[in-house]
């Protein structure tokens, strides 16, 4: 587990601690309150920080990288590198791809192809 990680178990911990205390001391109608007031602000925060999660997650991609050789004959079809759909919105990179060698009707490619199926 990184630093950052257990710096935000620690404080949560300390947090739960503190309301706990909290909640005895006041006793009743006054820590009812306080729990109600508490739950909705971590409602809130639970429901923003989802959002944000969800807005800055970094998309996984494809990489195709140091391939082989790739030989197609006939009306074939060689790729070294990365065959996508065209509506594909996922990242690509490709690097040091490998030879791709077509010869009469085939298709060759080394690097990204995106086409439709």
């Amino acid at each position: 587990m990184n630093s950052s990680r257990h710096v935000v178990l620690l404080a949560t911990g300390a947090l739960v601690a503190l309301l706990a205390a909290t909640f005895v001391v006041l006793r009743g109608d006054s820590a009812d309150k306080v729990a109600t007031a508490v739950s909705a602000l971590a409602g809130v925060a639970g429901v923003g920080v989802a959002v944000w999660a969800a807005l800055s997650a970094v998309r996984a991609g494809s990489r195709a990288r140091v391939t082989g050789r790739a030989t197609a004959s006939g009306a074939g079809y060689a790729n070294t590198g990365i065959d996508a759909p065209a509506g594909d919105a996922t990242p690509m990179e490709v690097s040091r791809t490998g030879d791709a060698v077509a010869g009469d009707d085939g298709q060759a490619i080394s690097g990204i192809r995106r086409r439709d199926r």
